[in-house]
């Protein structure tokens, strides 16, 4: 009976061995990582969906009350939420914090730096722009408008070419830090759906959503031309279309991040003149 059950641990151990190597070698080798992060953006996203539907049904009760596309809507905002959580903490990190973007860091251009967590998670950011496109396109329009299609085509487009080039791949976590305004949109939206729409916390969501929109989504992008116009000798040592994206989509966001500023700034005061 022991020998059975020595050899069951010495098989154990040898398939656990098979699969570390498998996992180094290959679905973490620098150049599987981004097809690898790309699938796992996409089976997270569905987890997410999962667990969000899970956790709703045991934990609101508004949730019942939701017709069907209500409830996949909401649904939904819990991977968008889960993502922008994720590369929000990310983008942080890799910009501000680590070296690897760091102009006191002599190892190369900024424009053309890497690392093998700055790919992963690119990939898991493709990964769920392109599950999340998915569903909006055959949703449509009820998970959102035209301009909800502009934006997550953009952001597929740039982020994508900046993780299997690595070119400008600075700039793509500084447009991504702007989700970091995407859990208090999100909340918004599932304080409606619950019927706390007059209530003291939405109108909190919306002064939180003031500030953080023009810190990460206004600011931030001014920060973002600057810091462009300071490494232009950098930038212009692009392919042509990274350096076109470098200009062209954060411009475009930018402006579509002004307009949206305009309806937060214009609901809230609404808000606010009704309290008093």
């Amino acid at each position: 009976m022991m020998q059975v059950h020595e050899i069951t641990l010495m098989a154990m151990k040898s398939y656990g061995s098979q699969a570390e190597v498998l996992v180094k070698n290959y679905l973490l080798s620098d150049p599987f990582i981004p097809y690898t992060s790309i699938i796992c953006g996409i089976f997270l996203c569905k987890m997410a969906y999962d667990f969000t539907h899970l956790i709703s049904s045991f934990y609101f009760m508004s949730y019942a009350a939701l017709n069907k596309i209500q409830r996949i809507e909401w649904n939904n905002r819990g991977i968008s939420t889960l993502h922008a959580i994720f590369i929000t903490i990310t983008a942080l990190y890799l910009v501000f914090f680590s070296d690897l973007f760091s102009d006191n860091r002599l190892a190369g251009l900024v424009t053309f730096r890497r690392s093998t967590l700055s790919n992963f998670a690119l990939g898991v950011s493709v990964g769920y722009f392109v599950a999340d496109i998915g569903m909006i396109m055959w949703m449509y329009p009820s998970l959102g408008g035209i301009e909800y299609i502009v934006h997550h085509f953009l952001s597929v487009i740039s982020v994508a070419y900046s993780l299997f080039t690595g070119e400008g791949q600075l700039y793509t976590y500084m447009v991504l830090i702007s989700e970091t305004t995407t859990p208090g949109i999100n909340l918004r939206w599932y304080l409606d759906a619950a019927g706390m729409k007059r209530s003291n916390a939405y109108v909190m969501n919306g002064i939180v959503m003031f500030f953080t929109w023009l810190i990460a989504r206004v600011l931030l992008f001014v920060y973002l031309f600057y810091h462009v116009y300071l490494h232009y000798n950098q930038v212009e040592q692009l392919h042509p279309f990274g350096y076109l994206l470098v200009f062209g989509v954060p411009a475009v966001l930018a402006i579509m991040n002004l307009i949206w500023f305009m309806k937060i700034v214009k609901g809230l005061k609404k808000q606010l003149a009704k309290r008093q």
